[in-house]
């Protein structure tokens, strides 16, 4: 498959596209919005497209020409306002998922945050944050497209560790973090995986090989 992953130029995004492109399985495209990113993929031997997720659905949609699944991972980041909190984690989101829907393409998974269905454990100086991330959710559920929300705990840049914990087997965590590589794994792992089709789940690091944990599900 041809994937376009959202937000190439964040952690995850880059993880992400490393490991398919040394997996071979299917093709990254990223999605980005400053030229210089463009230059970087493209040094690297990876498609990349210009792109702002706070333009039009259809100015989106152009740039998923020839593209068979979309990745959402893309953030506004942490030195922003909660108004780009709300046009890119929310409205970026649920545009993405139009414009996928609009081009004909089925398969979509977005990278959401954990717990974000439960208003009761919203971090208190992140509601906006986590309010974003939930609609998006909603958004992309009711869709009708072939998805896949995976939520995982505090983000680490560390080395992988390939264990993990996920869906109710996050109810009592023994950590409430895993690595960024992990969580791109558990994307690239779960594109064709049928067990996460039209599935949310909770990501955090525990006991479990990636595999192990998505056959759970």
């Amino acid at each position: 498959m041809n994937v376009l992953i959202v937000g190439a130029n964040g952690q995850i995004g880059k993880h992400l596209i490393d490991i398919l492109k040394k997996e071979g399985k299917h093709k990254p495209v990223a999605f980005v919005r400053k030229e210089e990113q463009v230059n970087y993929f493209e040094d690297k031997g990876v498609e990349a497209r210009l792109g702002d997720l706070e333009e039009s659905v259809e100015a989106i949609k152009k740039r998923m020409k020839d593209i068979d699944a979309v990745v959402f991972t893309a953030g506004s980041g942490g030195g922003t306002g909660y108004d780009k909190t709300l046009m890119i984690d929310l409205d970026g989101a649920v545009k993405t998922v139009e414009a996928a829907k609009a081009s004909g393409i089925d398969r979509f998974v977005m990278v959401g945050a954990f717990r974000s269905d439960n208003r009761r454990q919203w971090v208190k100086d992140m509601k906006p944050y986590f309010a974003a991330k939930y609609y998006a959710d909603e958004w992309l559920k009711n869709s009708g497209l072939n998805y896949t929300i995976v939520r995982p705990g505090n983000l680490e840049n560390k080395d992988a560790i390939k264990k993990v914990a996920a869906g109710a087997d996050t109810a009592k965590p023994k950590k409430f973090s895993i690595p960024r590589i992990d969580v791109a794994q558990v994307i690239a792992d779960s594109l064709e995986k049928d067990t996460t089709y039209r599935k949310v789940f909770d990501l955090v690091t525990g006991d479990d090989t990636i595999e192990e944990a998505l056959n759970k599900l």
